[in-house]
């Protein structure tokens, strides 16, 4: 979706620590509850495993590591994990979601593939026209390369993210 068009899109917001953040409508294909993951040997520490959705495997990154926010307080160390396949205890009863997206649609040659992205919080869903949305200039604590814009809806600041370019790279490490 081009830069015009972004302010009559669907926005899915979400919480990841203290960072409201969004994503447009049509590339979320669910959101489930955060699911434990089996992790990958030798994946980026952004990678927090994979896990299996009705019979499709499927990436999951950790909203908060590839946002460059601060781990939060439950968050596991993946040196002091346990068991060489499964995520900690304490991550898989940490509350929040996974929000399963699809990339790759718009006419890519590759076909689409599926990514999970933790979050803390699913808050809201915007229509077109519910929130006002400015330049993504001046955005301090997030790489300005990851905002398409900066959303404002009731007074509260939230950044719409430019999802091929937060998880494109992941997908080919």
């Amino acid at each position: 979706m081009s830069e015009e068009n972004l302010g009559s899109a669907r926005l899915l917001v979400f919480r990841v620590g203290t960072l409201a953040c969004a994503a447009e409508v049509d590339l979320v294909r669910e959101i489930l509850p955060r699911l434990p993951t089996t992790r990958i040997p030798g994946a980026p520490s952004v990678v927090a495993g994979l896990v299996n959705v009705r019979g499709t495997l499927v990436t999951v990154v950790e909203g908060w590591r590839a946002l460059g926010q601060g781990p939060p307080s439950s968050a596991p160390s993946r040196a002091s994990d346990s068991s060489p396949h499964l995520s900690s205890a304490a991550d898989q009863g940490r509350p929040g979601s996974t929000i399963i997206l699809e990339l790759g649609r718009d006419g890519d040659n590759g076909g689409s593939r599926l990514i999970g992205l933790t979050v803390d919080e699913v808050t809201d869903m915007l229509a077109g026209g519910d929130a006002t949305l400015e330049d993504r200039k001046g955005l301090p604590g997030v790489d300005p390369t990851l905002v398409r814009a900066v959303g404002r809806r009731n007074g509260e600041l939230f950044i719409v993210l430019d999802v091929a370019a937060l998880l494109g790279p992941i997908l080919t490490t």
